[in-house]
Formats: C-alpha cells, structure tokens, sequence
C-alpha cells in the first residue's frame, strides 16, 4: 500500500510581461493568471492547485476550525429578528426561523396579532443556489405589490422580481442587470432603478420602468458621464421626492424628482462642483443642506427650495467646527437630529423647533457606536437608534424625544451560552504615531485573562480608506479570541475619517504611507505599553485594508507573527492604470491617477505586489474569491506567487480562492462564519493557544 505523496507549494510559471510608463519598465511575470472570462484551463488549474494545498497544510487545524465555527453560530439567537416598525398601515419586521441560513420578510397590521403576512421567504429562494445574495426589499407605496432584487453569483449585480402582495403570486415583471436598488413613484405603477455596467460594474443610467411592461420598454431618464462617480437613488422622508445622487470621493450632486410625476425628469438642486460634497434633507418647503462648502468638517445650511441653487442664500444652522465632524442629519416636523464624531466618538444631540434648549444624549461606554435606525416617519415624536460598543451587544433603543434622555430599550441581540459584559474590558487610547500624530485604538479583552506585561497575543485589525471609519462595535465573534487571552484591537489609521475630514485627506493620495505608519507605530506602541508579546501579533485586513496588510508586511515584517489578508488590493499600479477593470476610475481621486507621473512614482513606492522582495515574511493567511467584483481574484493570485518565489521562510503561506463567491465572501447566516473560523483557527493554532475556552 503506497502513502499518499504530499502536494507541494505550487510554483506558478513565469511569463514576463513588460509595461513601460514614465521611463519606468515593470516585468509582471505573473499577469498571466488575469482572465476576465474566468475559465482558462490554466488559470483554474492554478487555482484549484493553491486549494488542494491550503488544505492539506490546514489539516492540523481543521479540528479547531470546526469548533471555532461551531462556537461561532453556537452564540447566535437561534430565532433573531429584526425590531419591528410602522410604515402606512403595516409593522414589518426579518426573522430567521433555527437553523436556516435566511430570513423571512414579514409584516402584520396590528403588532400583537397572529394574522401575519410573509412576503417573502427567502429561503425558498436561495434553494438549491450556492451563492444567493438579498438585495433591497421594498413595498409599493400603497402596500399592494414587493419588489425584492438577487445576486446569484457575487458580483453586486442584481436581478429585481416583482411580487403582488394580494395573490402572493410574481409578477412577469423582471429587471436584470440592476445594482439592487429601487424607488417606487407614489402612483404605485412606476419605478426607478441603476443599470450596471456590465464591464466596469459601474452603476451609470437610471431607468424608469412601468409595470406590465417589457424592460425593454424601460426609458432611460439619467446617464452619469463621469466614471469617477457613483451613482444612487432614494426618497425624501416625506415621500414627496425621488432623489439622485451622484458621488465621487470629493465631490457630490443631488438631483431631484417629484414622486407624485414620475414621467418628469431629475433636476439638480445644486450642481456639481470639484471638492464640494453635499446632502439634503427636505423639511416642508426647505431644504437642509449638509455641505463642506468653506468647510472641512461640514457644516448644516438651510435655504427655501426654491432658492437653492444659490448658495448665497443658504444660512447656517449649525456652524463648522474643526474639532467635530458632522456626520448625520434626520429632520422631524418638530425635532432636528445631528449626528457628530468628535475625537472620535460620536455624539447625537436633539433640537427641538419649539424654541426649548437643544439635548445631548448620553452614552457612557469608553468607545461605541451610535446611530439613526429605522425613523420612517417625519411626523413621529420618537427616535430609534441603534448601539453598541466592544462589550455591549447590539441594541436599538426609542427615545420619546419630549423627555430628553427618556429611552426604551426595544431589542439587544442575544448572545448565547455563558456571555456576561462584565467580564470584559474596553479601552480607547491614542498612540502617537512617528509624525506626532495621535491614532486612535480601541481595545478590548477578557479582564480575568489580561497581564499588562507584555504576554498576550494580540490581534490588530485595521483598513484606512475612503473615509470610511471601522467602528468600535460589538462581535459575539470576537468573543473567541478574547476568551483564550487575545487582546482585540483596531487601529484607527489615517484614511479613515475617525477623527474629521482632515483624517481622511491625511491618509489618500500623495499621503498614504501614512495609513501604514499609523498601524505600525500602533503595533510597536501596544508591545512597548504591555498590551501584547512582541512575538504574538497577529493582524488581519480586508479590501483596501488588505492593502495595508501587503504594505506592513513588506514594510515592516518583523512586527508580526502571522497576518491574514481577505480580499486584498494589492496591485494598485496596474489596476490603477487599467480603465477596464471594474472601479478603477472611480478611485482616481483616492489613489492617484498614475498616468500622471507623480502619483505613479508614489503609489509605486508602497504598493505591495510591486515591493515584495527577498526576506522572511509572516504566516500568511490569503483569501479571496473567484467572482470578486471589487478587488479581483488575480491579484492576490499573483501576490501570493511572487511571495512564494521571494520570500526567505519556512512559514506558512495559504492561498484560499472561494470559486463560488465575490467580494463579501460566502453568503447565509451561517455559513459567512465559515470564513472568520479559518481566519481564528490559523492564528489561534499557529500562536498554540488552547483549543478548549479558558473559563475564568
């Protein structure tokens, strides 16, 4: 009886592929793994290879992945459901029923009544598909009919059905090729949708659509010109208005259209202006403007509709502040909502229109999240947030805003098994990064299993981009780590906007290394100040954050014993020079053009596909997924060959490709756990931490 041979790292063929741009030539020997059509024999061989030898090599750890994920789910609410709330005549609510991967969309007319309506079990849909992907769900204004859009193979473009709500039967009525999102007109029989395009993925027309007709009959009422821009649809919180908005990274423009006359056309309200974004609230014959106009941090402004086209009549409401970031705005007929960040932390403060003093609302965790929940109404009187911070598990509160600082808790999720809050700590610290820079941490750990002496593993996670802030919330997940001694941290790096619009600015374009120094001096700074052992870091990012995991590692690879990169964005030259390739004109304004030599040179100096070279790396961890409609599957395909050829370890480098999934990973309430259990299980082994929770 012969033994089964071992597989081998695979050693992909080299095939140089010159490019040459401002006197500058680059070999890719490994473009050839990009196949748009994602069936080259070579190309899948290749991929299937890497599986086959991820798998073995996470045999010793295939055990304690299936505990981990059995931990995982095994704190889920088994029934969780979502808080009801009214809209015209209904309360409509999700919930799962146990052990089903999807919800059901359901709604009744009286709250405590049996009589209830499933409008749609999504589970029936999803039947028999690997991959299925909700997209929005939404009622016709006078309740009679559900439009529901799917993904069934993970890249973001969505097919929308039509459903009567009387019957229970679909309509012929189907859209393909949406981005998931739709409006309905208030006369119930039209309604607007993005058309995608189907090489960039870019959503870029806007179609109005009758029921009962063809999509083909569908008339085309907006086409973005820009491919720098994004485009999106909703409604006013009165109803009375469909609102466009078009977006890139500095600028912005909202177009309206009266709901009550869907065969008018959109209308901006004020046009678009290089590095002036701005949003709008309707209230009455007003509009409250959110815009950075001569301010960084923002500023609400308010102007009478008919006058908003000129910004010389807009008056300040709430005056910029460079210490706080506005954030949100929800108009009520008699209440006025702000949303602000203020050395990180948000604050959500009340204004009553009745002339009585303005109220902060209080939150008195270290770190958190708050925000606006589901508020359809504008003639409502109570508020809905929803919040959570690092030791407390996700809550949507009411607020009856006539007695300030009165709440209600209306639903927190339910951790199962042994969970007590009080056995854990968080924290909220600032590091001061090599440029005097201070960056925001948040930290938590289990108090009974945490030494301040530098013993701990410690796990870092960051991102850094578009703005877009990862917030200091609750992950019943997380809970695995913290149980076996892990410290959690997340570092708050520039190219967020945690800390103001200046934050951000501080972290794109020319100034990105940035976003890498700040997590580096992270790491250094918590070893040093004893939150974790020098030889027990591990990190994990995803996306752009898995960018700055390639930009660390090459960087900086000493400071870390293992890092898991999801989906990462690691050849940004050449896909920042390629206008074929889905988004990539959109993010000139986040990167760079590197057609212009100055942003080339620069993104050239960090970008990590272009910057491996010859030394030890980190354990690491790759993931991604063959249908991966943001960050394409060849790139971490070909980072994770040329590591393989460059670096001088014996350490494990795994290279996972989901052939069935996209950007987000696998779909279903439990099977998306399935992910983060690989990502626990090799840190968790590889750092030889007990198997079993430490019960203290």
């Amino acid at each position: 009886m012969t033994s089964k041979l071992p597989v081998m790292p695979p050693q992909a063929a080299k095939v140089p592929h010159s490019m040459t741009l401002h006197g500058i030539t680059r070999v890719d020997d490994y473009y050839w793994m990009r196949d748009d059509e994602r069936k080259a024999d070579n190309v899948i061989a290749h991929l299937n290879a890497e599986n086959a030898y991820t798998q073995q090599e996470f045999q010793p750890f295939a055990a304690l992945k299936q505990q981990l994920f059995d931990e995982l789910v095994g704190r889920l609410d088994k029934d969780e459901s979502s808080v009801p709330y009214f809209w015209h005549k209904h309360w409509y609510y999700r919930y799962y029923k146990q052990g089903f991967e999807y919800p059901i969309v359901a709604r009744k007319a009286e709250l405590d009544s049996d009589d209830e309506q499933i409008m749609l079990d999504v589970n029936e849909r999803a039947e028999g598909e690997d991959f299925y992907g909700l997209g929005q769900v939404s009622a016709s204004p006078d309740e009679t009919k559900l439009i529901f859009a799917e993904d069934l193979l993970s890249r973001r473009i969505y097919t929308l059905y039509f459903k009567d709500l009387t019957s229970g039967e679909l309509l012929q009525d189907k859209l393909e090729g949406t981005d998931g999102g739709v409006v309905w007109a208030n006369d119930n029989q039209h309604v607007f949708y993005i058309a995608k395009d189907p090489q960039t993925l870019l959503g870029y027309q806007v179609f109005r659509h009758q029921l009962g007709t063809p999509q083909s009959a569908d008339v085309l009422v907006y086409e973005e010109q820009d491919d720098a821009f994004y485009i999106g649809l909703g409604k006013s919180l009165d109803e009375s208005s469909i609102e466009l908005y078009a977006e890139s990274t500095v600028t912005s423009e909202v177009s309206v259209l009266d709901a009550n006359q869907p065969l008018g056309q959109f209308a901006a309200i004020l046009p678009r202006e290089e590095d002036h974004e701005y949003s709008v609230s309707k209230l009455g014959n007003s509009y409250y403007i959110l815009t950075n106009w001569q301010a960084t941090n923002f500023r609400l402004m308010k102007v009478d509709i008919a006058q908003a086209a000129d910004k010389n009549a807009w008056q300040d409401v709430i005056a910029h502040d460079i210490n706080s970031r506005i954030e949100d705005v929800l108009l009520l007929n008699d209440y006025m909502v702000v949303q602000t960040r203020e050395r990180g932390i948000s604050r959500i403060r009340v204004y009553p229109f009745n002339g009585q003093a303005s109220f902060e609302l209080a939150f008195n965790d270290p770190a958190y999240v708050v925000g606006f929940d589901v508020n359809p109404s504008q003639s409502s009187d109570k508020l809905r947030l929803y919040y959570s911070s690092p030791t407390t598990p996700e809550s949507v509160f009411e607020y009856a805003l006539a007695q300030p600082n009165e709440r209600k808790l209306l639903k927190q999720e339910q951790v199962l098994g042994e969970f007590n809050a009080d056995d854990y700590q968080a924290e909220r610290l600032f590091i001061e990064a090599r440029d005097g820079k201070q960056v925001p941490v948040t930290l938590v750990y289990r108090k009974a299993l945490f030494n301040k002496d530098g013993s701990n593993p410690l796990y870092q996670y960051g991102y850094g981009s578009y703005g877009y802030t990862i917030e200091p919330d609750f992950s019943s997940s997380v809970l695995s780590l913290l149980d076996r001694g892990v410290v959690y941290a997340i570092s708050h790096v520039r190219g967020s906007e945690m800390l103001g619009r200046a934050w951000y600015d501080d972290g794109r374009m020319l100034n990105k290394q940035n976003s890498f120094n700040d997590f580096v001096d992270v790491t250094k700074a918590l070893v040093a100040q004893g939150y974790g052992a020098r030889d027990k870091v591990v990190a994990a990012g995803g996306s752009a954050g898995g960018l700055l995991m390639g930009g660390v590692i090459n960087q900086a690879p000493e400071c870390y014993f293992a890092v898991a990169a999801h989906v990462p964005f690691v050849d940004v030259v050449t896909t920042m020079l390629d206008e074929s390739i889905p988004l990539t004109t959109n993010e000139y304004d986040e990167w760079g053009n590197p057609n212009e030599k100055a942003y080339f040179d620069y993104m050239l100096s960090y970008a990590p596909y272009d910057n491996v070279s010859t030394q030890a790396y980190p354990h690491l961890l790759v993931t991604t997924g063959l249908h991966d409609s943001q960050v394409q599957y060849f790139e971490p395909a070909k980072w994770v060959a040329k590591l393989r050829e460059y670096k001088t370890d014996s350490n494990m480098l795994l290279f996972d490709t989901d052939m069935e999934s996209g950007h987000g990973g696998k779909s279903g309430r439990y099977r998306q756990y399935d992910d983060t259990a690989k990502e626990y299980a090799f840190f968790i082994g590889l750092l030889g931490l007990d198997a079993e929770i430490i019960k203290q």
